[in-house]
């Protein structure tokens, strides 16, 4: 057994040496900013009165692969997300925090954050190999599943109360800027711009994500997995809110500057 450790904490480790790994890593940070980017544009767009496309990462996926470079992309932002999704799991393996407690608490977010990268990944595959995917019906036929089963609907509602723990943790990292310490950080008005950016992505993104789980919720208890549609339907129903329009829209430019961040995070992430 701990033969077996010690070779998967090596081969993690060996990994994370891998300059051509770190860099791949880090790509995978710029995708997930552009992929963020046009999220918010989209939800915009629906704020202003457009927005035919998904808000998610569909309706974002869509749009890069309807451009020239389309297919070259989505590969890239497979392989980049794929990297990613290695390198937390790597993080999880090394992971030697002395209490025990927190340690599983880190190797759980890991895999978790690995989880939601090689989701998207997956997503962007079949995007790239020139099939489509819709994230509110996977999120719908997903639901109505769930419910089929006994005791169906308190296990939706785990499923709701988990994504919306999700959200709130992220406006939690948001708000306490938790996140600049996995950052090295320049200094002066570059440092101020990139934590700026960071406190309002991560809490535009915890409230998105957030609605999304209160929508699983409300799907279990009104037997209507129509109405758990993921981040899309998260984000028209903020649409649907008195002062709507000036929410989404602000949620959206929220989701731009995470993008940002991410794109910047690329560069000064700790790795």
């Amino acid at each position: 057994m701990m033969n077996t450790r010690a070779s998967a904490s090596s081969t993690a480790r060996a990994a994370q040496d891998s300059t051509a790994f770190r860099v791949l890593a880090r790509v995978g940070y710029v995708v997930l900013g552009i992929l963020h980017i046009l999220i918010g544009g989209i939800a915009i767009s629906i704020a202003t009165g457009g927005g035919g496309e998904n808000a998610d990462q569909g309706g974002a996926l869509q749009q890069i692969q309807q451009t020239p470079a389309g297919v070259f992309l989505l590969w890239l932002i497979v392989l980049g997300l794929l990297a990613l999704a290695i390198w937390q799991i790597a993080e999880a393996v090394v992971e030697r925090d002395p209490d025990t407690k927190k340690k599983w608490a880190h190797r759980v977010k890991f895999l978790g954050t690995a989880a939601a990268y090689l989701a998207i990944g997956g997503t962007a595959l079949v995007y790239a190999m020139g099939g489509q995917s819709q994230s509110s019906e996977s999120s719908q036929s997903f639901s109505a599943r769930l419910l089929a089963v006994p005791a169906g609907v308190v296990l939706l509602v785990l499923v709701g109360l988990v994504v919306a723990a999700i959200g709130i943790a992220f406006i939690a990292r948001g708000a306490t800027k938790a996140f600049t310490k996995h950052l090295s950080l320049p200094g002066g008005a570059a440092r101020s711009g990139i934590v700026a950016f960071g406190i309002a992505g991560y809490i535009a993104k915890g409230i998105a994500v957030g609605v999304a789980g209160v929508l699983f919720v409300i799907a279990a208890l009104t037997h209507d997995p129509e109405t758990a549609g993921g981040l899309d339907s998260a984000l028209r129903a903020l649409a649907g809110l008195p002062f709507g329009v000036v929410i989404l829209w602000v949620v959206g430019a929220g989701l731009v500057l995470y993008g940002l961040f991410c794109i910047a995070r690329a560069r000064y992430a700790r790795m």
